[in-house]
């Protein structure tokens, strides 16, 4: 990778900065490229670089981003590509970055709705980064509470948090479209009908996705957070209808990240998962955030990173308390259950598939349950068990619980039914009953053929690879024939 040859006036801050860090030419080049990696970069850097960096030059791309990282690691303390001397970009990259301020993460994350939103189509092939979900759920588990979030009010006299108040910077306010600044102009005052609208759009494309799958409407919603959260965001509220809003926010841009998942967006999913878990933190809902880690924990789950997955489950209970309503404190347990099932440790797994049990056997029908958690019921309990079981090779046990599940979840649950089809049908396969699995597995690829979902049909090819050695049977045959006219 080449650098801008333009300007030669030396770097006395970056040289400054490599001083106190105390890093060698080399070893900054090391880590940067070492960075680049987890992000899906190929730099190639060396000491040279860093020393054209000295005399001037300026890295292209994301790099000064990721030079910015690599010293806000070393020194514990945020740093920017301009206090490095560096000039800014507007790199994919910065979706993984836990925001030090509501400010912050306002400007990260409306950037990332705005490229996805746009025909920015390599946002949609960045990879997913097992390493860049330690940071983020650090930072959050330690992170203390924003002072302040109320934006275009004064905060009271000696108010601790009166200099994070959501002021854009003047910089930051140029790189937006002129349309958006005239409409933020007027500081229009958030309200709680705004609130609420954010809310009751959730619902619905929270609706449409179990229905008919993540890429359904996923640009619809990504557009509607540019066009309609982004100027709430940057209009003006008081502290408690900012922490609300905040709230509102962190869901649909969780639910933006979860729709990417289902279409394999796996690194612009992740993105936004962390995204949603810092607005989570300005809103001041640990359950959320918590909520947010569990998103995080199936995504690494489904690409099969167990120890990350268990990982983030631990850091979601822990933030969550021992407080948390029996509801949640069952989903919590299910999740960590999935990552061991993925690495195969069969005594961790059904210790805390024990543990969801009797959590959510304690739940009572008046107990207060946040909105995000109504979905954890006794089916989808009875599909955590399916999916652990059939992951250990447990095919009895994981048929009866996918058998139980598919008699318990709803109709509008499409997707859930259909990787929990697959499960059993997998089950079947494990037991012998070939005809009766390959059945049910054409039945979920029939189903997979009426969605828009990438890991629908995933799970429909996982399973036929798994008929490899019965293809020359019949029922393989015929379930062949069948997914191939249905084009899954």
């Amino acid at each position: 990778m080449t650098d801008r040859p333009q300007q030669r006036t030396p770097n006395r801050q970056l040289a400054a900065l490599i001083a106190e860090a105390g890093f060698s030419h080399a070893g900054l080049a090391r880590r940067v490229d070492q960075l680049g990696l987890e992000h899906g970069l190929d730099l190639r850097y060396d000491k040279t670089s860093v020393t054209r960096w000295l005399r001037g030059q300026q890295p292209r791309g994301t790099t000064p981003a990721l030079i910015a990282e690599v010293f806000t690691r070393r020194l514990g303390r945020r740093l920017s590509a301009q206090d490095l001397g560096l000039d800014a970009c507007a790199p994919v990259y910065a979706g993984l970055e836990f925001a030090a301020t509501p400010a912050e993460a306002v400007d990260i994350v409306s950037g990332l709705w705005r490229k996805d939103s746009g025909s920015h189509a390599e946002l949609r092939k960045i990879a997913f980064t097992p390493a860049g979900l330690v940071v983020p759920s650090r930072d959050w588990l330690i992170g203390r509470a924003d002072d302040r979030v109320a934006r275009g009010v004064e905060p009271p006299p000696g108010h601790p948090g009166a200099e994070h108040g959501l002021r854009v910077p003047q910089q930051r306010r140029m790189s937006v479209p002129r349309q958006r600044r005239a409409e933020w102009a007027g500081g229009h005052r958030v309200t709680a009908g705004d609130i609420a609208a954010l809310r009751s759009v959730g619902e619905l494309f929270r609706t449409l996705d179990h229905a008919y799958g993540g890429g359904h409407a996923r640009q619809a919603l990504v557009r509607y957070l540019e066009h309609e959260a982004e100027p709430m965001l940057r209009g003006t509220y008081d502290e408690s209808a900012g922490r609300r809003l905040f709230g509102a926010v962190a869901d649909l841009t969780r639910l933006a990240g979860w729709t990417s998942f289902d279409i394999t967006a796996h690194g612009l999913a992740q993105r936004y998962f962390v995204q949603a878990l810092r607005l989570a933190q300005a809103a001041g809902d640990r359950g959320y955030g918590s909520y947010v880690l569990v998103t995080m924990s199936r995504q690494a789950v489904y690409l099969g990173h167990g120890r990350e997955a268990v990982q983030l489950a631990r850091v979601a209970q822990q933030g969550a308390g021992g407080a948390a309503p029996p509801v949640v404190q069952a989903l919590l347990h299910a999740v960590e259950a999935r990552g061991h099932g993925v690495l195969g440790e069969t005594r961790a797994c059904t210790a805390s598939l024990a543990r969801a049990e009797r959590a959510l056997e304690t739940a009572r029908p008046g107990d207060e349950v946040p909105h995000w958690a109504h979905f954890f019921d006794e089916a989808q309990l009875a599909d955590e068990f399916g999916h652990c079981h059939r992951d250990l090779q447990q095919y009895r046990a994981a048929a009866q619980h996918a058998e139980r599940s598919l008699r318990l979840r709803g109709a509008g649950y499409a997707r859930s039914r259909l990787f929990c089809r697959v499960v059993l049908a997998t089950a079947r396969l494990g037991l012998g009953e070939l005809e009766q699995a390959c059945t049910l597995g054409a039945d979920a690829a029939a189903q997979a053929a009426e969605m828009r979902s990438v890991r629908a049909v995933e799970y429909v090819r996982e399973f036929e690879r798994r008929l490899e050695p019965y293809k020359e049977a019949a029922a393989v045959r015929a379930f062949r024939e069948r997914t191939a006219a249905l084009g899954t």
